[in-house]
């Protein structure tokens, strides 16, 4: 591991902050300050341009994305834009005409893959969203869902397929860089294996289309009664459901998961599910984070394995009581 990533975070974001000044030379604007204002999974920044305007800037810090990802990602995100029905930040062309910019970052001996995105006003739903937003959200994510129907990637591009259970993530649950113990591995490898067969299942009675996949309160914004929705990284194609399944999983409450589906329902119907389809995919976004936090260079992240592997488990348990006893 690069020793960029043993420095505490603080001075890892100073030294984002200072990249940042170099990638937006590639950019048509005159910057005047560039301001971190989240690094977990990615990096992200807040640019004011010399003449006040502001945009977010995106590093792909951590992300696993590739050129051919980013390419569909943004054509996705460029094709809602124009539909307009739901608020989304529109991606900044660079010198070159691209929307995205590659460059190496010395520090961590990679090259990074940046986005130039709008500035969207406003604020996170956060943690406790009310059941207006919430209504709110389920109504975008429906809107969405119709407006990419028929979405199809540009040639040259690709997306991760959600059939796979990791989502096309790197293993390290069970591949040879498991640090795992044999009981732990046991027990992850059979609920993957049931997660594998429905996934499949579901694919085969489903059409799959591009979905957002990340859909929670810290990725959407709130401005005087109006919801705009952003960070895309996840992207990919996958079902309806899944994108479902992912926002409930955040949610703390039957009132929330009602308001939620309320205001889904208000646009397009419910996609169709039991309750155990349900609870498997809430389990599989839990098994895809543990994975993620023996990926990440985040090291506040990774303080967090211990715990959330134990309730990992225990979930795990629950979820085969609940199948043998169907």
């Amino acid at each position: 591991m690069s020793s960029f990533f043993d420095l505490s975070q603080d001075l890892q974001i100073k030294q984002l902050e200072l990249f940042a000044t170099e990638i937006l030379k590639h950019y048509p604007i005159e910057v005047a300050s560039a301001v971190s204002i989240n690094y977990e999974y990615n990096a992200t920044l807040k640019i004011e341009a010399t003449n006040g305007q502001l945009f977010a800037l995106r590093i792909n810090i951590n992300s696993p994305r590739t050129p051919e990802n980013l390419k569909a990602e943004i054509a996705w995100v460029r094709s809602l834009a124009e539909d307009a029905r739901v608020v989304v930040p529109e991606p900044i062309a660079n010198n070159d005409g691209n929307f995205y910019t590659s460059i190496f970052h010395e520090a961590s001996q990679r090259t990074l893959h940046c986005v130039l995105y709008s500035w969207l006003f406003g604020a996170e739903l956060g943690d406790e969203p009310t059941v207006e937003q919430l209504h709110a959200l389920g109504a975008a994510m429906a809107t969405m869902h119709l407006a990419s129907k028929d979405f199809s990637c540009p040639s040259g591009s690709t997306l991760p397929s959600f059939i796979d259970p990791l989502w096309e993530t790197e293993d390290y649950l069970l591949s040879e860089k498991s640090v795992l113990d044999s009981p732990t591995r046991k027990v992850i490898s059979e609920a993957m294996d049931v997660i594998r067969s429905e996934t499949v299942r579901l694919f085969s009675e489903n059409k799959p289309q591009i979905i957002h996949a990340d859909l929670h309160g810290w990725n959407v914004m709130w401005n005087n009664g109006s919801l705009s929705v952003f960070d895309f990284d996840d992207c990919g194609i996958g079902l309806p459901l899944q994108d479902l399944a992912t926002a409930i999983y955040y949610l703390d409450t039957p009132e929330q998961d009602a308001a939620l589906k309320e205001g889904y329902a208000s646009i397009a119907p419910l996609p169709q599910y039991s309750q155990q389809e349900m609870e498997m995919l809430l389990l599989q976004r839990r098994i895809v984070l543990l994975n993620y936090l023996y990926e990440t260079s985040n090291l506040e992240h990774r303080s967090m394995i211990p715990e959330y592997q134990e309730e990992t488990l225990r979930r795990i348990g629950v979820f085969q009581k609940s199948v043998e006893n169907k």
